[in-house]
């Protein structure tokens, strides 16, 4: 079974193809387990994960949809260098869930994050400690059995949005508690001593046993379109900054710095210049095609074409990207 999971992660699932010793065939696309892939098992390329059974913790939960929150970039899987230049999107940037227990909606609408289970007493059984025994299990003739078609009663679709699930929010609201009740950090804060600040983070609240707090799992708890940094996230949890921004506030107040820096004067132009700022800043690829002069790649370009590149006046053209290279931390704008 163990090699069955390694091979299903490293894409040799049905062996080699009978065409080319070398390619790797990846024809079995499904696999069902129970409870072997739920934690600790990484295969990023994964883009669907199918819920077949009830589930009431909560850390299996997020350890089991975070098989699917894996980053992977599909250009790993692809040789000919022709068809990668014909890839524009290679990064995965989402991921489906199928459903059919509503866990999802019980870790949303019903479960209970705040209850304080009791140990139970010494010598005693039971959740709440009272001593109740477990019920004794059905009798083996009383086991339900259905017959038939299983049906699909119903099927409905939903987008999780940047604010992400509630069990994520829980978790970053977790972190916060357990921040705000560390004097150390309270006192480096005060002091606005943020690199030993950020130091000591790192070094005594991530990756430690239980919680197992991580700047990852925190970003995906935060439901932001950016990159926050630790700094950020102290500054937040202590009130420095009310929210974190997101991608385009930041895109939008790293502009109005350049406005000032640079005082351009062709305000006919202004909001081309923007776009052009706002999307060399943000899209890797479109920095690519400016750096290596293959402008003719902009007229295939979803984000920035090159009707928008001809908008931009020609002394901007250069001056932009030198004063992105050389001002804006592009670190913030990753997904």
């Amino acid at each position: 079974a163990q090699q069955f999971t390694i091979n299903f992660a490293n894409t040799n699932r049905m062996g080699k193809a009978n065409f080319l010793e070398s390619y790797r065939t990846s024809r079995a696309r499904v696999c069902v387990t129970v409870g072997m892939m739920t934690t600790g098992y990484d295969c990023p390329d994964l883009l669907n994960l199918a819920l077949l059974r009830p589930i009431f913790s909560p850390q299996d939960f997020v350890q089991i949809k975070g098989r699917g929150t894996r980053k992977h970039n599909f250009l790993e899987e692809l040789f000919d260098p022709d068809i990668k230049e014909q890839v524009k999107e290679p990064d995965k940037m989402s991921f489906k869930l199928f459903d059919f227990f509503a866990t999802c909606e019980y870790f949303e609408e019903t479960f209970d994050y705040d209850e304080k289970i009791k140990l139970p007493k010494p010598g005693k059984k039971g959740r709440g400690g009272g001593g109740e025994p477990p019920p004794p299990p059905p009798p083996f003739d009383s086991i339900y059995e259905r017959g038939g078609t299983d049906a699909l009663v119903a099927l409905e679709s939903e987008q999780i949005g940047l604010g992400g699930m509630k069990i994520d929010r829980m978790f970053f609201e977790k972190f916060e508690d357990k921040v705000m009740a560390d004097p150390v950090l309270q006192e480096e804060v005060e002091a606005e001593n943020w690199d030993v600040a950020v130091d000591y983070v790192t070094g005594t609240l991530f990756d430690k046993p239980v919680e197992y707090f991580t700047l990852e799992k925190l970003r995906r708890a935060a439901g932001v379109d950016r990159r926050i940094s630790i700094r950020e996230i102290l500054e937040k949890i202590f009130g420095r900054i009310p929210y974190f921004k997101s991608k385009d506030e930041m895109l939008s107040d790293e502009f109005d710095q350049f406005i000032l820096d640079q005082k351009p004067d062709d305000a006919e132009h202004l909001m081309a210049m923007k776009r052009y700022f706002s999307a060399y800043a943000a899209d890797q690829y479109l920095r690519n095609i400016i750096e290596s002069g293959h402008l003719s790649d902009l007229n295939v370009n979803p984000s920035f074409n090159m009707a928008d590149f001809k908008e931009v006046p020609n002394e901007w053209r250069e001056t932009i990207p030198e004063y992105i290279k050389d001002y804006v931390p592009l670190n913030q704008f990753m997904n």
